[in-house]
């Protein structure tokens, strides 16, 4: 065999910030530069020390800990920045998955570089983009939203903002608002294709695919466990038909006020808000017929 088809020795790990991803589930899935950096680091920055102690010990490594998080980084960052301008080795990890992707280290990193301090990213695993490869859905062109609002109406304004974005969106989201999610998704984005993704890497990882309806009508989508990702398909280029708009006003009856279903709704099927507000009434004075 040649030289190419061994893997290069390491490289002496200078001083600087590393932004090093860790896995998400699988503790297999970490890079050989990563455990690098993570060994020659002289302090390791974490969002919680209990869940990083846990990762280093499984690959035999004892570092300093320091908290790096939202609360705890402003009072900190003086002494990571002296740190690091002692010529030290700062290595700054996420619970799971690549730092500064909604978590906390954007203004760490702002600081360093304003510092001149050298910054250097160790890419690995990404919760996004094992999704995007999972959903089987457009990916030359997404849109990472990241966690979705805790309450309805912020929910509904939030989702209101992708509505004729022409790239495959990805949200973050918890598995007991999963179901109030799909709904607000049906009802303000219209029923797109999209994929439901679970427990990413790990033992029990799965993946949903269909139509938003059927995602929010799935029983075993009502409050799964775990950490989970929903991949949409981008908005369509046509109006959706009428046919559709029918299957998405009934569902979205059974969580939204005739008025507020018509608001959602118009937006999405380009049909004025009063045709859409008329049939919503029908269809509520069927049911009760």
């Amino acid at each position: 065999m040649t030289e190419a088809f061994f893997a290069p020795p390491p490289r002496p790990v200078t001083p600087g910030l590393y932004v090093v991803a860790t896995p998400i589930g699988n503790l297999r899935d970490i890079t050989l530069r990563a455990l690098d950096v993570l060994r020659a680091a002289d302090v390791v920055l974490a969002e919680d020390t209990r869940v990083a102690a846990k990762l280093l010990s499984a690959y035999d490594l004892k570092k300093p800990l320091l908290r790096y998080d939202d609360h705890a980084g402003p009072a900190v960052l003086p002494e990571i920045i002296e740190r690091l301008h002692a010529g030290q080795v700062v290595a700054q990890i996420s619970d799971a998955g690549t730092p500064l992707i909604s978590d906390p280290g954007f203004r760490l990193v702002e600081v360093a570089r304003e510092t001149g301090v050298n910054v250097h990213p160790i890419p690995g695993a990404s919760s996004v983009l094992a999704a995007l490869c999972l959903a089987g859905l457009p990916t030359d062109r997404f849109l990472f939203a990241g966690f979705v609002p805790n309450k309805q109406s912020a929910r509904q304004t939030f989702f209101g903002d992708f509505i004729t974005q022409n790239a495959t969106l990805v949200f973050f989201e918890t598995g007991p608002r999963l179901h109030e999610s799909l709904t607000d998704m049906l009802a303000v984005l219209g029923d797109r294709e999209a994929c439901v993704c679970r427990e990413l890497t790990k033992l029990y990882e799965n993946a949903y695919r269909g139509t938003l309806s059927a995602l929010a009508a799935d029983p075993h989508l009502q409050e799964p466990k775990g950490e989970i990702v929903i991949v949409v398909a981008p908005a369509p280029e046509e109006k959706p038909s009428v046919d559709s708009l029918d299957d998405a006003l009934k569902l979205a009856l059974e969580h939204y006020s005739p008025s507020d279903a018509a608001k959602q709704l118009a937006q999405v099927f380009g049909i004025p808000r009063k045709v859409i507000y008329e049939k919503a009434l029908a269809l509520k004075s069927h049911d009760r017929g």
